[in-house]
């Protein structure tokens, strides 16, 4: 065939590259190998050569590449030839090295940002150049120029595998990528899961964590009409196997995903018994659809984190939010919560007051502390951290006007008068600072070590961002693995050796009724009880520290009615009985904490156990049946170990005896004559 380069059509895959290689166009086929000096040694004879012949070209680049790889570059396909005219076919092909040409100048935009990469091509001059041979109608490509000649440093066996040329993910792995991202677990944990079951050292499986995020990122890249149709089949068939999974959406004027809001059957549950105080985290957006999202949680009565729901929105309006409020509380049988906290925003704040207007609204402290530095750092300077610890010290206070005064001391000295953002927390400070809010239940979900936890809970949901059913499935994941979490941590709980530390009956008392986590905060005030003394006024009593002689703490107690309250608030704000209240009961001759401040949140008391019971039927025969069940249950689990059955003898002693105090009517009495009639 005729190599003639008069009559050829050039055609450049990448226009960069047309003046940028210097490659004879009418070299001969018969080049000498002199001009190929190359820069490596070959390995086991298997480096292209002048007249090496190919069945197809696909066959040449692939032996090009492994050459290449072995040599420290990767290769990629630089122009094809062909003659001039319609049809003709192919006749020469061009391979170079991954650094061959050069970067053209791009022409700035105005008002338009411009990525800044830094490209890794250098005008290197290695090729390949294979013909095309047609003999007798037989089709071959022979190798007429190679060069291997490199103008940068070649890369170590353990650097070329990096090059995007060698990286690839396999069908396999793409499905178990998926399949991890429903989980919720991280981009380097699913690295590390695959690299041992590959069986292959740290950091030697065939793609980075770079492909695997653009793997993920990929599937937001779908027709919203497919996003939309998919969402609304993984919820139909979550709802099939679980008829309590809940779920609201709406759809636009074009028929497309507006909003979206789900809950699951035990975050149901746990909300009819710890959704007094819930925290609504709109702070995270959920890439994959770009849409803000909000997620419901609150904590249980052994201080676990507990979800209650989630929600999706299009706009951050006032419709949106309140649209979100109302599937919320539907959810929830129309049941709102006693208090709410979220992130600072006016729409969402109007939106509570519309829809939950018997609610308090509270500001999530860690979400309004999260923005100090770049409100204050700036400004401050060195003085930030300084007013930073007397920010928290105003925050921590109980009166309300010495929180006041302390502001306005706090203001003069850092001169801060005309920071907008200090005005704008002052304004705001009824919603945040805790003498405001003490006489409000917040289930201790301002506290640092409380809120991490929760962060951490809500970031199990964003560790991994797919397709939004995929979403939907992984949120449900999380949930059913932080409930058996939750389990076992209630197991390990119950279990541990409650230390008393007062000999108090009062104390004894609380460990046989709080979960080991409730009664540990509600020792810690009756160890400060026994270092305060109480005095007896004409409107009940004074409290305070034996060091100090004045100041001290208002607690009034109705013994006859078995009330009792501080002007500390702690109750109100907590759940837990303070020190002051402890002190007074315990001068009162008061040996256990009255019924009603043992609230039923804080007591060990099992959500599926509660919910279960108060969902059968009203007959008293189904009843007294659950109870049989519940019983055999008891028994089946407590005689695994010598622990669990001291704990199940304790506690069936103490409910026993309750029992045994509830009146019994004559009605009730017929109605287990009838019962047990017709159960035998």
């Amino acid at each position: 065939m005729s190599d003639d380069p008069g009559q050829m059509l050039l055609i450049y895959d990448d226009p960069s590259d047309q003046r940028s290689l210097s490659l004879d166009d009418a070299s001969s086929t018969e080049e000498s190998p002199d001009d190929n000096n190359l820069s490596l040694e070959a390995v086991h004879n298997a480096i292209p050569y002048l007249g090496q012949i190919f069945l197809t070209h696909d066959a040449a680049y692939e032996f090009y590449s492994t050459f290449a790889k072995r040599c420290g570059f990767s290769i990629r396909r630089h122009r094809t030839e062909g003659k001039d005219g319609v049809g003709k076919g192919l006749t020469r092909r061009y391979f170079v090295c991954h650094r061959a040409g050069n970067t053209p100048i791009k022409t700035l935009s105005e008002g338009k940002p411009q990525r800044n990469r830094r490209s890794s091509r250098c005008g290197c001059q290695a090729y390949l150049r294979i013909s095309k041979l047609t003999e007798l109608g037989s089709t071959e490509w022979r190798v007429t120029g190679f060069a291997n000649h490199h103008n940068h440093e070649l890369l170590e066996p353990n650097q070329v595998r990096f090059l995007p040329a060698y990286r690839s993910i396999s069908d396999a792995d793409k499905s178990r990528i998926l399949m991890f991202s429903k989980t919720g677990i991280s981009v380097q944990q699913m690295m590390r899961l695959l690299e041992l079951e590959k069986c292959v050292e740290p950091g030697f499986l065939p793609f980075t964590e770079k492909d695997v995020r653009n793997l993920l990122q990929s599937f937001k890249k779908l027709d919203p009409e497919d996003e939309n149709i998919d969402f609304l089949r993984m919820c139909q068939s979550i709802k099939e196997k679980d008829p309590n999974f809940k779920f609201e959406f709406t759809l636009d004027a074009n028929d497309k995903l507006e909003n979206i809001a789900w809950s699951y059957a035990s975050s149901i549950q746990s909300y009819e018994l710890f959704g007094d105080a819930v925290v609504f985290d709109t702070t995270h957006r959920l890439s994959a659809v770009e849409m803000p999202l909000g997620i419901w949680v609150g904590v249980n009565n052994y201080g676990v984190p507990c979800f209650f729901g989630c929600v999706l929105l299009r706009d951050e309006n006032l419709r949106s939010w309140s649209w979100a409020l109302q599937a919320f509380t539907g959810f929830m049988n129309g049941k709102a919560p006693q208090t709410i906290l979220t992130d600072h925003n006016m729409c969402l704040k109007e939106a509570i007051a519309g829809e939950m207007p018997a609610t308090k609204h509270a500001l999530c402290i860690w979400m309004v502390v999260g923005k100090f530095p770049s409100w204050f750092n700036a400004g401050l300077g060195e003085r930030y951290n300084d007013w930073k610890a007397e920010f928290y010290r105003l925050y921590h206070l109980e009166s309300v006007e010495e929180f006041e005064l302390g502001w306005r001391d706090m203001v003069n000295s850092f001169g801060l008068h005309t920071n907008r953002h200090i005005n704008n927390l002052y304004a705001s400070r009824s919603l945040w600072s805790l003498p405001y809010l003490r006489s409000h239940f917040l289930a201790g979900m301002t506290l640092t070590g409380r809120s991490k936890a929760i962060n951490a809970f809500i970031q199990r949901f964003l560790s991994a961002q797919t397709r939004l059913a995929h979403f939907v499935e992984q949120v449900a994941v999380v949930v059913d693995f932080k409930d058996q979490a939750t389990e076992q941590q209630t197991m390990q709980q119950n279990l541990q050796n409650i230390s008393l530390k007062t000999g108090a009956p009062m104390e004894s008392h609380a460990a046989s009724v709080l979960t080991p986590f409730a009664f540990s905060k509600l020792q810690e005030q009756l160890v400060l009880a026994a270092h305060y003394a109480s005095f007896q006024m004409d409107e009940g009593y004074l409290v305070r520290h034996h060091t100090k002689l004045d100041g001290g703490r208002k607690v009034y107690w109705v013994p006859q009615e078995g009330i009792i309250s501080c002007s500390c608030q702690l109750f109100e704000f907590s759940g837990f009985l303070c020190r002051h209240a402890l002190r007074v009961l315990s001068t009162g001759n008061c040996f256990q904490v009255p019924d009603r401040y043992l609230p039923l949140r804080w007591r060990r008391i099992s959500t599926s156990f509660s919910k279960t019971f108060r969902s059968n039927a009203e007959d008293h025969g189904e009843r007294v049946q659950l109870l049989q069940n519940l019983v055999s249950t008891l028994v089946s689990e407590s005689a695994k170990s010598k622990e669990r059955l001291d704990i199940a003898t304790e506690q069936t002693s103490i409910l026993l005896s309750r029992i045994r105090e509830q009146p019994v009517s004559s009605l009730a009495i017929r109605d287990i004559s009838s019962s047990v009639q017709r159960n035998f």
